[in-house]
């Protein structure tokens, strides 16, 4: 019997802002095989916020970009709190339409607070490059899929959700904005953060109730949290399936199902 997860979204923010909790560097290794990253734009320079490369997963070829969080001062300054800039997002861009070039499925893994906000990311083009990603993926022609890990926020996630299959682990959100953002524009008290959280609707089990994601990897067999192991065996599992799945398709039949999917998202009053 598949075990329920029954925690609040509050609790299950408090997960994943614990610094124990795995990130995509904790999970390559265990997931894929022979992944070899690749840096930069070819523009501006190499966003440590964005991860991305070449590897494998059971013998398949991929293309994998990330979104990095640090556990320490040290890996966060060198990954900008998770928070990509302009040049991260080309990036991404770029090593999606080589994956597109090579017919590699693209893989992306989600885990960020939002976008960098800072002069310098708007002076180089922030909301550009983000409606770019989310343009141009919408019709790459090779299979897509992305995973919330953790934190899914605003238009720095968007950028790389626009995928044939959207998973979420079970502790994850997803959100149009953080739960303090929302209390201070809906009520102008930061302090009800824990009640915004409730309102917004961002569990794993809300995204697939709205037809935002398709499916949920648990994260462990028991009510553990951070279980690194499990988790990556779980991911690991569904990975292989769904990108097997989504290769077999023809190109044109992913493409209109990718655009239905996104048509039809929401829920109306």
């Amino acid at each position: 019997m598949k075990r329920v997860n029954t925690r609040t979204a509050w609790e299950r923010m408090s997960i994943i802002h614990d610094k124990t909790r795995p990130t995509i560097r904790d999970y390559l290794p265990l997931v894929f095989e022979d992944f070899y990253e690749l840096h930069g734009d070819r523009g501006v320079g190499d966003d440590g916020a964005i991860l991305g490369g070449i590897g494998r997963i059971c013998g398949t070829p991929v293309t994998i970009i990330a979104e990095v969080k640090g556990r320490n001062i040290q890996e966060n300054k060198a990954s900008n709190f998770a928070m990509p800039h302009p040049e991260g997002y080309r990036k991404a861009l770029r090593l999606a339409r080589q994956a597109e070039k090579f017919h590699r499925p693209v893989i992306c893994f989600i885990d960020t607070p939002g976008a960098f906000c800072g002069v310098e990311a708007e002076k180089r083009g922030q909301g550009e490059a983000i409606a770019k990603n989310i343009a141009e993926f919408m019709s790459l022609k090779t299979p897509v899929i992305s995973i919330v890990l953790s934190e899914g926020g605003s238009g720095g996630a968007l950028a790389l959700g626009v995928c044939d299959a959207l998973a979420m682990l079970e502790n994850a959100l997803y959100t149009p904005i953080s739960p303090r953002g929302a209390a201070s524009i809906l009520w102008k008290d930061a302090s009800r953060e824990q009640e915004a959280c409730e309102v917004l609707h961002i569990t794993a089990e809300d995204m697939v109730e709205f037809g935002v994601a398709e499916a949920i990897i648990s994260e462990s067999d028991t009510d553990a949290v951070n279980d690194l192991y499990k988790i990556s065996e779980n991911m690991k599992e569904y990975l292989a399936k769904i990108v097997a799945e989504k290769s077999k398709k023809d190109i044109d039949l992913l493409l209109k199902e990718r655009y239905t999917k996104f048509r039809k998202i929401g829920v109306f009053i």
